[in-house]
């Protein structure tokens, strides 16, 4: 269990594990759905992907929201691209700035789960059409995530044959 803490990155940390703890730590504690594990070895998978989860969140959900608001804005990536190999301190930046982003997900997911508590404690709601619903959702969550995440690299691979 050790080594797989050790090769944990910052970014893993601060942008999956950190979260997904703070998540099943507060959610167990505010709704009556179960989100903590006993065991530490499975709890530490369970939370790395809680975070995994909300930080996709932040990411197609959040910072998109975000944008169209005028809330943020952002650069360029290609821009982003250049401007790390001038600047070493951006992409540490950006990686803070991710973090930032994923605890706004979190809350908002926190929210969520909230809600949904709300609906299964006061309706006929069952916690077994959540979970239908909620692996419905992640399934096209994490398929958005993959679509991004092929941009990035076909935008990468763009950039490098320049």
């Amino acid at each position: 269990m050790s080594d797989v803490l050790d090769k944990l990155t910052s970014y893993n940390l601060f942008n999956y594990l950190l979260p997904g703890v703070l998540f099943a730590a507060i959610g167990d504690a505010v709704t009556s759905f179960t989100l903590l594990h006993k065991e530490v070895a499975v709890g530490v998978f369970l939370y790395y992907f809680y975070g995994l989860v909300i930080s996709r969140i932040g990411s197609i959900l959040i910072a998109p929201a975000l944008r169209k608001t005028g809330f943020i804005k952002f650069s360029p990536y290609k821009d982003f691209l250049s401007a790390c190999k001038i600047d070493e301190k951006i992409e540490v930046l950006s990686e803070a700035n991710n973090t930032y982003r994923t605890l706004v997900a979190m809350f908002a997911a926190l929210l969520v789960l909230l809600g949904l508590d709300l609906l299964v404690v006061s309706t006929f709601l069952e916690k077994r059409t959540v979970i239908v619903v909620s692996i419905a959702a992640l399934m096209i969550l994490f398929a958005f995530a993959y679509r991004k995440q092929t941009s990035f690299i076909r935008e990468r691979i763009e950039q490098s044959a320049k």
